[in-house]
Order: structure tokens, then C-alpha cells, then sequence
């Protein structure tokens, strides 16, 4: 029997595949200075910060597709999934949102596809583990949108304020705040009377103006220093990847990237950029990347162990 092909849909693709070789880490540098005209009435930049160390997740000992057509044991869970017959030449695995759904082909038997799943148990836990850290946290931060209510901006926390003084939305930063209090807030021009989805669209909207102003700066930064040549920036609303390059100088970054702190942000923006040097992931393309980001492993990291917050 061909051997079992996986298909890993359990985290969002940082970029296109591609793994950037060992090197030791080191410590964070200061988060680059934005030039006094982009940074004017602008708050300061925020330290990088990394979430603390979570305890391993407890995985449910029985784990149900809710559309599950067969169950099996594997290393002591019950794992109830969909099991779809395919054109295909062998057994493959995805670890979704809802579940496992095993694609098989039609010729294959269920002793075929029970001996895979037993070979791919250690696999498929860790998978359904991350997806119920993954449905935990989304449910952490889901944003009640009201007046009050906090967004990440620039790795700050923000307050958001319904103003019917402010037109369109304001960021306003306090000189002094208590500990633990956010020093930033944002003066949305709406009544205390409106409904979520207006408070959403309209602090989105300026989330997403204040991520093209500063992404179009830090592109404009990375080339010159890179050699290269970008030809358009775009935003992104991508579900798999945090931003693409073309060999055509076309760059787009995902909007939602403006939540982080900026030592994140440019280590995507460069990365970008260091493809149109190199369009690809050799080691090669990571030096590139190195040579202008010398600690872009922190900011990858950050990426890996945060996950985008839900606006929806």
C-alpha cells in the first residue's frame, strides 16, 4: 500500500512552505525607528513581548467529526471521523476546525485505512490537540464590540471610545496612565447606540489605513537597503499566508499583521522583499533576510505561537 499522505491544515502558513535553517537565538533588537514624518502624533512602538509557556492541553478522550462516518481507538482516544472515498493513489489525513476527515481511494478497505490511522495516531492527537488550543484561544479573544471594548494596534493595547465628538476615528494617547491601564484610546464618531458590526467596520477601516501607511514605510525601508524594487503593495485578507511576493515586485502583506509589534512587522515585510532576490527558501534566501532583520527567528517565532484575533 502507498504510504499515507498528510495534509496539515491545523495552523496558518506563515508564508509560503519553507523552513529557515538552525541558528542560535539571539536577543530581540530595539524595534527599528519609523522616520519623524511617518511617526508624526503617532504613539511610541511597544517592546517585543511574548506570550508565557501554556501547559500542554488535555486532549478530549473522544474527539468527534461532526459529520464522523467511522470511529477508531488511537493510543487511547476515540476519534470519530469522516471518511470520504476519492480519486486518489493513497491515504490522506486533514485536521481541520471540525475534525479528522480521511480521504481514501475507492479500492482501498477499511483494514487498509484502519492500519494508516494506527500509523498516523501520534500525528493526528497532536493535530486535534492544536485545534482545541486553537478553538480556545479564538474564543479568548473574540472582540465584544461596544464602547470600551480593547484591539491590539502596534503590539499596544488600544480602548476603543464612541465620540460622537470625533469624525471618523482618532487615536489618542494619555501622558499618564495607572499600571495596567492601556495609555492609547481611539474616538470613533459614533453613538453609544450602535451595533456591533458598525463599531467593527469602522475601527477595521482604520486599522486597515494605518496598516498601509505603515507597511508602504517599512517596504520603502527593506528595499533600499535590500537592492530591491517593489512595484505595488497590497493588503490581504488571506486565511493561509501572512504575505506573498511576485517576481513581478508585487507585494501583499495581510492587513491584520498592524496587531503585532513592529520588530514582526518588518521581519514580514523583509522577508517579502528578500524574494524578489531570491524566490525561493534556500539558505541563501534566509541570509538575505538575516542581513536585514539579524534576529527575524524571534519575530517568525511570535508568528508561530500567536494567532490573529477574531474581528468578526
Amino acid at each position: 500500500m502507498p504510504r499515507p499522505q498528510t495534509v496539515d491544515t491545523a495552523q496558518l502558513d506563515l508564508f509560503e512552505a519553507g523552513t529557515p535553517p538552525s541558528a542560535p537565538r539571539v536577543p530581540c533588537a530595539t524595534p527599528p525607528v519609523l522616520p519623524a514624518s511617518t511617526l508624526s502624533q503617532q504613539p511610541p512602538l511597544a517592546p517585543v513581548t511574548r506570550a508565557p509557556a501554556q501547559a500542554d492541553l488535555v486532549l478530549p478522550a473522544t474527539f468527534r467529526h461532526p459529520r464522523a462516518t467511522h470511529e477508531a481507538r488511537l493510543n487511547g482516544h476515540s476519534v470519530a471521523y469522516e471518511l470520504r472515498r476519492a480519486r486518489r493513489k493513497s491515504i490522506g489525513f486533514i485536521v481541520g476546525s471540525d475534525g479528522l476527515v480521511v480521504s481514501a481511494p475507492r479500492w482501498v478497505g477499511r483494514g487498509e485505512v484502519d492500519a494508516a490511522l494506527q500509523e498516523k495516531a501520534r500525528w493526528i492527537l497532536a493535530k486535534l490537540q492544536e485545534q482545541d488550543e486553537r478553538a480556545r484561544r479564538l474564543a479568548q479573544a473574540k472582540i465584544d464590540w461596544r464602547d470600551g471594548t480593547t484591539i491590539p494596534f502596534l503590539g499596544e493595547s488600544v480602548i476603543v471610545v464612541l465620540d460622537t465628538r470625533s469624525t471618523g476615528a482618532v487615536l489618542h494617547t494619555a501622558p499618564d496612565t495607572l499600571p495596567g491601564v492601556p495609555r492609547l484610546t481611539l474616538h470613533v464618531g459614533l453613538p453609544q447606540s450602535a451595533a456591533p458590526e458598525q463599531i467593527r467596520d469602522a475601527v477595521q477601516s482604520w486599522l486597515q489605513r494605518q496598516a498601509k501607511r505603515i507597511f508602504e514605510e517599512r517596504c520603502r525601508h527593506f528595499a533600499a537597503q535590500l537592492g530591491v524594487r517593489m512595484t505595488r503593495l497590497s493588503l490581504s485578507s488571506a486565511t493561509t499566508r501572512w504575505g506573498s511576493a511576485g517576481a513581478d515586485g508585487a507585494i501583499r502583506l495581510h492587513w491584520r499583521l498592524v496587531h503585532f509589534a513592529m520588530p514582526t512587522v518588518d521581519y514580514v515585510v523583509a522577508h517579502e522583499l528578500a524574494h524578489l532576490r531570491e524566490m525561493n527558501h534556500s539558505a541563501a534566501f534566509w541570509e538575505v533576510v538575516r542581513s536585514v532583520v539579524p534576529d527575524y527567528e524571534r519575530a517568525r517565532g511570535s508568528l508561530r505561537d500567536d494567532m490573529l484575533p477574531v474581528f468578526d
